[in-house]
């Protein structure tokens, strides 16, 4: 994918990042400001209701059309993308990114073990940033009363 943003020399780095992004806060924030630091074209890719659905057993507070929008007004990112599917491999086969970026609390898994495996020998990396421990999507959902909405 061309950026706008091209590097003074060299080729653009792409970078490639995907999340829910359900009620929006500032650990998401901080992920997407971080990778965009590291690259010249960021492309986010936000997890579809179903995946969602599927995966967390719990559809997202903000359809998926809101969260896309969200995300893609944000300054630090390029392009947004719909995750239809965990299958990051694929991801690269279609969008060609550079670096992948997730939060530390992967780093180490064994899913993302074989992932690194995976997309090395095609020179992409994985970079791993730290997790923004004291907020969540979880913790904000659970803190809001169902009847009052706060």
């Amino acid at each position: 994918m061309p950026s706008d943003k091209q590097p003074a020399s060299g080729p653009a780095v792409i970078g490639y990042t995907t999340g829910v992004y359900d009620m929006f806060h500032i650990g998401h924030l901080n992920l997407l400001l971080r990778a965009r630091e590291q690259c010249d074209h960021l492309i986010v890719g936000v997890t579809t209701d179903a995946l969602a659905q599927a995966r967390k057993g719990q559809a997202p507070v903000i359809p998926q059309a809101d969260r896309m929008a969200i995300v893609g007004a944000l300054a630090c990112v390029d392009t947004v993308v719909e995750q239809q599917d965990m299958d990051k491999y694929a991801a690269w086969q279609k969008l060609g990114f550079h670096r992948m970026f997730v939060g530390d609390d992967w780093k180490g898994h064994p899913k993302w073990v074989a992932l690194e495996e995976t997309l090395a020998p095609h020179g992409v990396e994985i970079v791993y940033f730290p997790y923004t421990a004291h907020v969540s999507t979880t913790r904000l959902r659970n803190s809001v009363d169902p009847d009052t909405g706060t």
